[in-house]
């Protein structure tokens, strides 16, 4: 089995060419006026120590519980930022004392009654891919220790239920894995968010995971049809139906609850069938107030584009996908039973009327979203996580912050963020820094601003330049009113001065009552969302 890496994205074997790796220190060169650039060298497993684990693996449990070095080093961390650069310093002050494969839903009841007899921290782990510190193991010294439960091993497609276009499937699932499973009975889940390939369908239900398709169906609750959840109390299952009234729904429950109810194992979903049909075109635009409006349109026209993405500017231009000079919205359309053409070159029209210009392609291929411009940034937004890493060797911060907003303030929206947000970095890394924005979704009342930077640092000061930058950006995104994030989840990055003032107080006392019936301990997820009952989690952000 191909080895993950502890320090970054992805797989071992998964890394930028020596050309890749000189062309990211030219542009950090030329960004920051700097003549030398000095790398950290990519850490080695075996260099590493690792406190001792507090607990011992019991023998009734000896079968699913690891104490492997490796194995504890992956599961310390997410991908966040922060969670690449301390894994790339060698900095594991906070492993994982043991890991949990369990093989079966009993397995994750027998682990979890365990964990709650010996007041055991435990942290869902999904695929390990989240980027807001939501499966990091750092939990206070009131428990005795802390595991990381892994579920890939609950991998499989149980059952299609082809005439309700509906499947029932464990929730330690890879995304790949998925769909080459649905692609027998020629389905798919449709849902893939840029961690598609490291991810799996539990982790995608339990953070609320946005796919990218930009309309429509493409959060995860709305392919959820019903649910299955261990808790320290017990196993919560939700009917499964395609409709209800009957008071506030358990799958709502479940979907974003982040693991601090219990552990998602598996999940009937709603599918569709595969897409035969497409038909894409990018359009260019010298007025980025002109490109909103006609996104909005577009949005508001219920032709609900696959793609309907837009890039300002300078987003384009670091992509490649541009020279800088006007502004990108990328729309494509797909479907299993018709051809897309009369819908995209109504969405063509709506965007000439409102000054956009394209050149429609003389014939539509089955891969036309992969090629020109849309294909040029589709290509960049994938290589991403691998250009972050090697800026993360030179301390250089490359990083993220999304929100979403009502169509009424958009425009002054996106510009304020982009203003205050360039500002603040400046103040605190001391060098000027081009904040770019691309809407990731659109809906008919309003939009999902996704904004990049590049922020200057050292090894030595990327964590706390970029720890002052994520507090200031929580702050502005809720200070303008928008949410602390679309897409990305709470964990615990986005708490601090971020959920914890956009949460109602009268939901976070439900959200705690809640806990307290299902997890009286406080032994799932410590720290995420809210803080255990009678405690005070502090997130080392605060410090």
């Amino acid at each position: 089995m191909n080895k993950r890496k502890f320090w970054g994205w992805g797989f071992a074997d998964q890394i930028l060419s020596k050309e890749e790796e000189a062309g990211v220190e030219n542009r950090i060169a030329q960004n920051f006026g700097l003549s030398e650039i000095d790398a950290l060298p990519i850490p080695i497993a075996e260099e590493i120590d690792l406190n001792k684990p507090r607990v011992q693996i019991p023998d009734t449990l000896k079968d699913i519980l690891s104490d492997d070095h490796l194995e504890r080093l992956n599961h310390a961390y997410g991908k966040s930022f922060p969670d690449v650069a301390r894994a790339m310093l060698g900095q594991f002050p906070n492993p994982p004392d043991l890991i949990a494969f369990p093989k079966n839903q009993e397995d994750v009841v027998n682990a979890l009654d365990w964990a709650d007899k010996n007041n055991i921290a435990v942290i869902p782990y999904g695929g390990g891919s989240s980027v807001c510190g939501g499966v990091e193991t750092d939990v206070d010294d009131s428990y005795s220790g802390v595991i990381s439960l892994d579920l890939r091993n609950l991998n499989q497609v149980l059952e299609i239920d082809k005439e309700s276009r509906a499947a029932r499937i464990q929730a330690g699932i890879f995304g790949p894995a998925l769909e080459e499973e649905l692609k027998k009975s020629n389905l798919t889940l449709r849902h893939f968010p840029q961690s598609f390939e490291h991810s799996t369908l539990g982790g995608w239900i339990a953070t609320r995971s946005g796919g990218h398709f930009a309309t429509l169906y493409t959060h995860i609750d709305d392919f959820v049809e019903s649910t299955t959840m261990v808790t320290p109390t017990g196993v919560i299952e939700s009917r499964r139906l395609p409709g209800s009234g009957a008071g506030p729904s358990p799958d709502r429950m479940v979907i974003g609850s982040e693991g601090i109810l219990g552990v998602i194992t598996e999940a009937w979903m709603r599918l569709q069938e595969r897409p035969n049909f497409r038909a894409s075109c990018p359009v260019l635009f010298d007025d980025y107030d002109k490109a909103l409006k006609a996104t909005r349109l577009i949005s508001q026209s219920a032709l609900f584009p696959a793609n309907c993405r837009l890039l300002d500017a300078n987003e384009a231009l670091f992509n490649g996908a541009g020279d800088g000079s006007k502004h990108l919205l990328i729309l494509s359309f797909e479907s299993a039973d018709h051809e897309m053409d009369f819908w995209l070159k109504r969405a063509l029209e709506i965007a000439s009327d409102v000054g956009g210009e394209y050149e429609l392609p003389q014939e539509q291929k089955a891969d036309a979203h992969k090629s020109g411009a849309s294909g040029t940034w589709r290509n960049s937004f994938i290589r991403a996580p691998y250009y972050r890493e090697a800026s993360v060797r030179r301390g250089i911060i490359q990083d993220t912050f999304e929100t979403s907003i009502t169509w009424d303030k958009g425009y002054d929206f996106i510009e304020t963020l982009k203003e205050k947000a360039s500002k603040a970095i400046k103040e605190i890394s001391g060098k000027e820094s081009t904040v770019t924005c691309r809407l990731t979704h659109t809906y008919p009342d309003g939009l999902a601003p996704y904004f990049s930077y590049t922020a200057y640092a050292t090894p030595s000061t990327m964590i706390d330049v970029w720890k002052e930058i994520k507090l200031a950006t929580n702050e502005i995104c809720i200070q303008e009113g928008g949410t602390v994030t679309h897409h990305h989840a709470v964990g615990r990055d986005h708490r601090v001065k971020g959920y914890d003032l956009q949460r109602p107080e009268g939901f976070k006392d439900m959200l705690v009552s809640a806990k307290e019936g299902v997890d009286p301990r406080s032994i799932m997820n410590p720290g995420v969302l809210i803080d255990p009952k009678g405690k005070k989690y502090k997130h080392w952000m605060e410090d």
